[in-house]
């Protein structure tokens, strides 16, 4: 919302007001007048980050969430700026993580972070195989 406004009572019914806002999803501005007496409905956004794991040929992504497993359900964005930028630094190798913004049953990529080559998905991978192994090993001479 970047704008609200009141106005007063009329002649034949209650005082109104005018709301302008930006869709966060496309950038479209949005306009919507209420009666002032009337209660509106407020979305819930979230902002979640993940670590980009792979981008399909039908241009899907693959992320990796906090708990280990794979998010495969989202498409690249439609920014041109974003979406090169995620495709160029993909293709170099970069660790990149993406911040997804989900609202109203809607999920988009919004943001790019390089998180540089600390600890890549192939390496926390090739750790919790090791771990497993030696796990495993050590319940068999049990």
């Amino acid at each position: 919302v970047v704008e609200v406004s009141t106005s007063k009572t009329g002649k034949h019914g209650h005082a109104k007001c005018h709301f302008v806002a930006i869709d966060i999803f496309n950038g479209k501005k949005l306009e919507d007048i209420v009666p002032s007496s009337h209660n509106c409905d407020v979305p819930h956004v979230n902002r979640t980050d993940y670590q980009l794991i792979d981008i399909s040929e039908d241009g899907f992504v693959s992320l990796l969430t906090d708990n280990g497993s794979t998010k495969d359900d989202l498409k690249l964005p439609t920014d041109d700026s974003l979406l090169t930028q995620i495709k160029d630094g993909f293709a170099e190798g970069k660790d990149l993580v993406v911040s997804v913004m989900s609202a109203m049953g809607e999920e988009q990529i919004c943001a790019l972070k390089d998180i540089g080559s600390n600890l890549s998905y192939a390496c926390v991978r090739n750790k919790l195989d090791k771990m497993e192994t030696a796990l495993s090993l050590n319940l068999m001479k049990a």
